[in-house]
């Protein structure tokens, strides 16, 4: 996705992706909730603190520090991710709360992009699902499902295509089901590729 972020955003854009892949390695690693759940409030906490002080010495918050918030991206919505991730560690995992953070995800990233950001809410939240149940948690599958047939009648604007070709892969597993392609699979590039040429899901 990144290879088709215009270069004046791609440090930005970047930094966001690896701000949440951060709280998903929480998650990914975890074999305490409780422990896991201790490690996202770090994140949620410091994240939120970046708007009223220095990034302490971890690089992706720095890098938050350092691209984000000049782009108009606060600490305080980097912070409001965790609790797609906090849901995931749960007994019973609340679909909204995982759909929510795709949605405020791709809200940040089409801002970055200087896209409409009301465009992406399908998107975000059909990504977010879909992510999760490539991860194993095949419970949400059928939430993911209600998302995709509002996406295949939309045409996406040029900018918003490398965001939303993420939706595009996202509704390719979900014809395909388990067991889902790897990720950067000739399929799946030229999956993306469509995308890019046509904006359509």
């Amino acid at each position: 996705m990144l290879r088709q972020v215009p270069a004046e955003v791609r440090a930005a854009t970047e930094a966001l992706w690896q701000v949440d892949a951060a709280m998903g390695d929480v998650v990914a690693r975890a074999t305490q909730p409780a422990l896991a759940a201790i490690k996202l409030a770090w994140w949620r906490d410091r994240l939120a603190e970046l708007d009223t002080g220095p990034a302490p010495a971890e690089p992706r918050l720095q890098a938050a520090a350092e691209h984000l918030l000049p782009a108009n991206v606060t600490g305080a919505e980097l912070a409001a991710l965790e609790d797609g991730w906090v849901a995931l560690l749960e007994e019973h995992v609340d679909a909204a709360r995982v759909a929510e953070r795709g949605i405020k995800l791709f809200r940040l990233a089409a801002r970055l992009l200087g896209a409409d950001e009301t465009r992406t809410l399908e998107a975000g939240a059909l990504y977010a699902l879909v992510s999760v149940v490539r991860r194993g948690v095949l419970e949400l599958l059928d939430e993911a499902e209600t998302y995709a047939p509002a996406l295949v009648r939309q045409r996406f604007p040029q900018p918003l295509r490398p965001l939303t070709a993420l939706a595009k892969l996202a509704t390719r597993d979900l014809k395909q089901g388990a067991p889902f392609e790897i990720e950067g699979s000739p399929p799946r590039l030229a999956a993306m590729l469509r995308h890019q040429l046509t904006g359509r899901i």
